[in-house]
């Protein structure tokens, strides 16, 4: 299969994969589509539009298209070979939490190793990171950046990296800030039963993006440092 673009997530395994992938409808692991689930008061296939193509992930490295002189082979070469110097991250869980407008799966307890280990994927990988084109940076600086997301849009191609970064799982596009408590609620009944506790990030994920614009799993590696 032909990708326009990589990048590098984590996706989560077992019972929260299934039910991320049929709650966003695309199992990014079997490069399928999913029936969603039936949630009472929820409009499933609407509030899952914007992420669906992405599949159920956290971003570390984000969406990049391959730097000249460089190659699909290379770049798997140079994960397998990252992810056995990088060591397995232990945190309490995961949390349904809203940021901003959207619904997320974010992290319980201290973040430093995980912050940590995503500075490495995004400087370890860099070099076969493709300048982004002035329309994409024009569109980043649309959201009125800090001087620091600035400095790492103009240095990793991308705003919330480094001490930017919050590692989050997405579960919805925007919604009114009005709508966010109802869709939580009947959201956490959901997939309350498969959030980890705790939480070892044990292996990332190199993903592609097809010519149809969906993210598809190239290789899972065990972190092994």
């Amino acid at each position: 299969m032909k990708f326009d673009r990589y990048a590098i997530y984590f996706t989560p395994q077992g019972s929260l994969a299934e039910a991320g992938a049929a709650w966003l409808g695309w199992d990014v692991a079997r490069g399928c589509v999913v029936a969603h689930p039936a949630v009472a008061g929820l409009d499933v296939a609407t509030l899952t539009e914007t992420p669906r193509k992405y599949g159920l992930h956290a971003t570390l490295k984000p969406p990049f298209g391959l730097a000249e002189g460089t190659t699909a082979d290379g770049l798997l070469a140079e994960f397998e070979a990252l992810c056995t110097r990088l060591s397995p991250v232990t945190l309490d869980g995961l949390a349904l939490t809203p940021l901003g407008r959207f619904l997320a799966l974010t992290p319980e307890g201290g973040t430093a190793a995980l912050n940590a280990m995503a500075a490495e994927v995004v400087r370890g990988l860099d070099t076969f990171r493709a300048p982004p084109a002035e329309a994409d940076l024009a569109r980043r600086r649309q959201a009125n950046l800090t001087p620091a997301q600035e400095a790492n849009l103009s240095q990793w191609g991308y705003p919330y990296v480094m001490e930017a970064f919050r590692f989050h799982v997405t579960l919805t596009g925007k919604l009114p800030k009005s709508d966010l408590p109802q869709v939580t609620a009947a959201l956490a009944p959901y997939i309350a039963p498969h959030l980890p506790q705790p939480f070892v990030l044990s292996s990332l994920t190199l993903v592609g993006q097809a010519e149809d614009g969906m993210f598809h799993e190239v290789h899972r590696a065990a972190l092994s440092g």
